[in-house]
């Protein structure tokens, strides 16, 4: 908060003791694994500001192109105490207490509709949440009596979401992006917030989803939350009512906790 002294908190990565500042790279050079690709690796990486650079790794990557692993040390120092990022607050319900809260708060099946869009064919986040099966132990919301959930798949148009959302009445539309090369996800993702801003449906609520994807740039795009890697279909549910609950001006029950996102996820 602005005007709160904060202890600083500096620090660095930690490699064989604290604070020596030893980090791990990986990266492709288009030349071939030899000697002298190795010293080319070894210099880019004290260009890059790496002290004592060792390199762990070199293999052929294809015809004329080699894979390095290098270790290096750097002196960078940043202030922990000093960032600040916008977290998702969630109840911790359990499936059951999630059904029972739909059944007597709504008095109706909750409605989420979620897609792949864009050119984006990679179903494997939006099955994890919406699929019975659901991720990691934690079924998936079609699972869910109170929810009626639709999974429209992969290279689902903007347009045809919208109109699937609206025809259904959605409460929640979850959008997942897995492909990030050129940002296109950055880009599909606006024109989905501007669509539904020109039809009047920005009410409904909006949650974008992906291993690239935090709830920061998600905020920054025009949706409501950003969920990534390791979210459970748990969380969500949760999240999605409790956001419904506010805004029919209901009182939410206690037990919130930030949703963090997780390595390895989908």
């Amino acid at each position: 908060m602005s005007g709160v002294s904060k202890t600083p908190q500096p620090i660095r990565p930690y490699g064989d003791r604290r604070d020596d500042g030893r980090i791990q790279l990986s990266f492709t050079l288009p030349v071939p694994a030899s000697d002298k690709a190795r010293e080319a690796a070894r210099r880019y990486v004290e260009k890059l500001g790496l002290s004592n650079p060792v390199i762990a790794t070199m293999q052929p990557a294809g015809r004329d192109f080699s894979f390095f692993v290098v270790y290096g040390a750097t002196s960078v120092v940043i202030d922990f105490a000093d960032i600040e990022v916008p977290e998702i607050k969630a109840p911790t319900w359990s499936v059951k207490e999630i059904n029972t809260l739909i059944k007597e708060r709504l008095k109706r099946r909750l409605v989420v509709v979620g897609a792949c869009t864009g050119s984006d064919a990679h179903t494997v986040g939006i099955d994890a949440i919406l699929n019975m099966k659901g991720y990691a132990g934690d079924k998936g919301l079609e699972a869910y009596p109170w929810i009626d959930a639709h999974n429209l798949g992969a290279q689902v148009d903007n347009a045809v979401l919208i109109s699937k959302s609206r025809e259904l009445s959605a409460d929640a539309i979850l959008v997942s992006q897995i492909i990030t090369q050129r940002d296109v996800h950055i880009e599909n993702s606006r024109q989905l917030v501007d669509l539904m801003r020109r039809q009047g449906l920005r009410d409904t609520l909006l949650l974008l989803g992906g291993p690239r994807i935090d709830n920061k740039l998600a905020r920054e795009l025009g949706f409501d939350a950003g969920f990534g890697p390791g979210t459970r279909p748990s969380q969500v549910a949760a999240y999605v009512l409790q956001e419904l609950l506010r805004r029919r001006g209901e009182p939410v029950p206690s037990s919130l906790s930030p949703i963090p996102s997780l390595d390895g996820g989908h």
